[in-house]
């Protein structure tokens, strides 16, 4: 992911959610309608959700240091974490909570023209938050789906924002919907319906995004493109004549660990063999330019170690690799 592109949607959703905010939270003073104080409550997280995003990826640039030799580019998983854990789902309670409420004990939306003037001015500015995020992200999507392309996207900032503006739109719809019907019949319950639906949606996306950073928290491998690159570039065909076995980790959204053991020929010398290593690191980097960490192990091929497990497959252009040292 561009950093930059990232940085540019973060800016843009925290400037729209900050002026919404303060619109919902003076429509809810004057009407006293649940649906402004819930829709005010997920604005201001989703501000503090573009701050603790900010400060990830700001941490995450700090130099490798003796004790965390890998850098800190996880640091942007852990705010991403954060931000799907705690606020958004800080928020959908609390709008659940002030939704249930509102239906128990349910009172008349006062000043109506507020909350539907403020409701409308909102779902312009987060339109326009959410049309930068499309923007970046078409950038990086190419040819797979939006849902493939939260699911993939090693960096967490996009799929975060793309999300939480999805959601503020829906929820923007839902707010609209139950201060109208509210008007309409003159019954305030419809207003906490309303309230409950965003503090539901609020819910399932932090679900979403705490699956997503889960597994990017956890360590992802490179993408099945990347991966056919290196071991494209590791192989020479003439020192180096396949893969025995690789593992890659993404120790970052732009940092990537390979660890591999290489088949060399038996009577190559070890400056042959050191030559082919650096010359197979520096095609890996011409490939995949976020390759930072390169281990290379140069052995053997055994026929006899390839055939000990049923799930080790040929590597083209080399001899049948497995993913487990011998």
């Amino acid at each position: 992911m561009s950093a930059s592109g990232g940085t540019r949607a973060i800016v843009a959703a925290l400037g729209a959610n900050l002026a919404i905010a303060a619109s919902k939270f003076v429509a809810f003073a004057f009407s006293g309608s649940s649906s402004m104080l819930a829709e005010g409550v997920h604005s201001l997280a989703d501000s503090g959700n573009q701050f603790l995003l900010l400060i990830g990826g700001k941490k995450a640039q700090r130099e490798a240091t003796p004790q965390h030799p890998f850098g800190y580019g996880r640091e942007r998983y852990i705010y991403a974490f954060l931000v799907s854990i705690v606020l958004f789902s800080v928020g959908g309670m609390f709008a659940i909570y002030e939704g249930y409420e509102k239906i128990r004990h349910p009172h008349d939306v006062e000043h109506w023209y507020w909350p539907v003037g403020v409701l409308v001015f909102a779902i312009i500015a987060e339109g326009f938050s959410f049309k930068t995020a499309i923007k970046e992200s078409n950038e990086l999507r190419g040819k797979l789906s939006w849902s493939q392309f939260i699911r993939r996207a090693k960096a967490p900032e996009l799929p975060v924002v793309l999300l939480e503006d999805f959601g503020a739109l829906i929820g923007l719809v839902l707010a609209l919907g139950g201060v109208g019907l509210a008007l309409l019949t003159g019954d305030g319950v419809w207003d906490g319906i309303g309230t409950v639906c965003i503090g539901v949606l609020l819910v399932l996306i932090a679900l979403v995004l705490a699956a997503e950073t889960k597994s990017l928290l956890l360590g992802e491998a490179a993408g099945i493109d990347e991966v056919k690159q290196i071991e494209a570039a590791i192989v020479d065909g003439d020192t180096v004549t396949g893969i025995i076995h690789m593992r890659t980790l993404h120790l970052g959204p732009e940092e990537l660990l390979i660890a591999a053991k290489i088949a060399v020929q038996h009577d190559d010398t070890a400056a042959e063999v050191a030559s082919a290593i650096n010359a197979a690191e520096a095609r890996i980097r011409a490939a995949v330019p976020i390759a930072r960490v390169i281990y290379l192990e140069p052995d053997i091929y055994s026929e006899a170690e390839a055939a000990k497990g049923p799930d080790r497959e040929a590597t083209p252009g080399g001899p049948a690799p497995h993913p487990a040292d011998h």
